[in-house]
């Protein structure tokens, strides 16, 4: 079983949208698929496939004898199961250790040949651990720099758990991230090589255990809601922070563009690929699931540097062509009468608005480096 759990740095990015149809299209390939919202805190992929919202992960842990088989559940869609969250069930959001190690171990036992996890938004520890199922996580994120910025630090959080994990309790190297725990903010601002660094000093052992976890870990990204080709540059610069600051290489799964059908087909309960499988948005995710259709049955097989870099000029392909379909798609409104002058407008209007807003995000970000540089502030040695 392939399992891909799909996260995000923050809300808002349209992680629900991706693996929803994600499980979607890979059911219609032909294959069995189970879905699971383990958004815990806010669970809501039961509306985006257009179903009530049934018993699920919360009622599985807090009723004596349901068994998990009851809480996963079949779909409207051939081959694609679905286990809901259960979002209004008290503290269902706050696992104990013992639910989680329960949870992980039903989830794995799962027969289907994928399984596609939404993930809640965020770096809370089980959040991570849950992305650590696989080494074929998948994270999400959007063009605008608070978005990509908390994508890094979410993969951050990531590889400070991988290297806490790596140490068993007890060893001196996990008395050492206790004692940096205990420091907070110097933690969570040490440069990730040098903090390796010095667990290989102390624990040689762990720090092993942690360089073999760390080179069969392979995070996929998606770029979404993209305007224009030019934004894909955004994740070349995320790649390279990875690369500096944490020692790891990503790979480009692809893009997906801002459309407005999102919403018209969420109004409607159904998932995109239904309410229309021809749009631009639908076939970037088509696009997305056939690269994990590709993806070898080896998950600890290491990615060649080629592969990588050839990921992200296809993407930035993707983004360019699927641009030009975009605009012939209005051009077709426009001649039929479907979308007015008016309603082009509007819609320009509207992005040129959010592009100015973008513009002071990034002045005010740029403000606060220069501001920190000078307060010493050095990434060359704290880290990011």
């Amino acid at each position: 079983m392939h399992i891909f759990p799909i996260a995000s740095g923050k809300g808002g990015v349209g992680k629900s949208l991706i693996a929803t149809n994600l499980a979607i299209a890979l059911a219609q390939a032909g294959k069995e698929v189970v879905l699971v919202d383990l958004d815990l805190g806010g669970s809501n992929l039961h509306l985006m496939l257009g179903i009530p919202a049934p018993r699920g992960i919360g009622s599985f842990l807090t009723t004596p004898g349901l068994s998990f088989q009851d809480i996963v559940g079949p779909t409207q869609y051939e081959r694609l199961r679905f286990v809901p969250g259960d979002a209004e069930i008290p503290g269902v959001a706050n696992l104990t250790a013992g639910q989680k190690k329960k949870l992980l171990s039903h989830l794995r036992k799962l027969h289907a040949d994928y399984l596609i996890i939404d993930l809640g938004a965020g770096t809370h520890i089980n959040t991570l651990d849950f992305f650590l199922m696989s080494n074929n996580g998948i994270i999400v994120t959007t063009p605008t720099p608070t978005a990509t910025v908390n994508a890094y630090l979410f993969l951050k959080n990531v590889i400070f758990r991988l290297l806490y994990l790596s140490c068993k309790r007890g060893s001196e190297g996990y008395q050492y991230l206790k004692r940096l725990e205990k420091e907070g903010k110097a933690f969570q601002e040490l440069y990730l090589p040098k903090l390796a660094e010095l667990i290989k000093e102390v624990d040689p052992e762990s720090y092993e255990q942690f360089t073999r976890s760390l080179s069969s870990f392979h995070p996929r990204l998606i770029l979404n809601m993209l305007e224009q080709p030019q934004d894909t540059v955004r994740a070349q610069r995320l790649r390279r922070s990875c690369q500096q600051y944490l020692g790891i290489d990503i790979e480009h799964l692809g893009i997906i563009y801002r459309d407005d059908l999102q919403d018209i087909a969420l109004s409607s309960k159904l998932p995109i690929l239904v309410y229309k499988p021809d749009s631009v948005l639908s076939q970037a995710v088509y696009r997305i699931a056939d690269k994990l259709l590709q993806i070898g049955e080896e998950e600890t097989s290491l990615l060649d540097i080629e592969e990588i870099d050839e990921s992200f000029q296809e993407a930035d392909v993707e983004a360019q062509i699927d641009f030009e379909n975009k605009m012939e798609y209005v051009e077709e409104l426009l001649h039929t009468g479907t979308l007015t002058m008016g309603d082009l407008v509007e819609t320009v209007k509207m992005q040129q608005m959010e592009i100015n807003r973008l513009r002071k995000e990034n002045q005010f970000l740029k403000a606060q480096l220069v501001k920190a540089i000078q307060n010493g502030f050095l990434p060359e040695t704290r880290g990011k």
